[in-house]
């Protein structure tokens, strides 16, 4: 068994970007503490947001509840098509993507983009606190 959470945090909505998109808008937030930044498309017609809620956000690397890997799950149909329980069973917005950047101009802070299928999300915080989404794939899980 092992620890799959890359990442965990809540965070308070501050903005919320309409955009030109009509079922997809850009949150951006600031967590608890105060330390991290987070902009973030959400499918508002899955999982309506607004400025004051307050978001759980768990960035994970597999769905297993037991934290091993899920080499053979995309063989099985994908997370979705599975009957056995899941991370995702606890979560309200989940979404799989691909962290494709990080950007370390800062030596304290760093930047970490993932695309979950165009839908982008992009952390800005201290750098060990994010340094663990340093894989090539992940799960976005939210809730309120």
């Amino acid at each position: 068994m092992t620890d799959a959470t890359l990442y965990e945090d809540t965070f308070s909505i501050l903005e919320y970007n309409p955009g030109k998109y009509d079922r997809v808008a850009r949150v951006s937030g600031t967590s608890v503490d105060g330390n991290t930044k987070m902009d973030l498309d959400v499918n508002i017609e899955l999982y309506p947001v607004a400025p004051g809620d307050q978001v759980q956000i768990l960035i994970t690397s597999t769905l297993n509840l037991d934290g091993s890997k899920e080499e053979d799950t995309m063989e099985r149909g994908g997370w979705r098509e599975t009957k056995e329980l899941s991370i995702a069973d606890q979560w309200d917005y989940v979404c799989y993507g691909k962290v494709y950047k990080f950007d370390e101009s800062d030596s304290n802070n760093i930047k970490v983009y993932v695309s979950f299928g165009g839908l982008l999300l992009c952390f800005e915080g201290p750098y060990k606190k994010l340094t663990p989404m340093r894989v090539d794939h992940a799960y976005l899980c939210m809730k309120k």
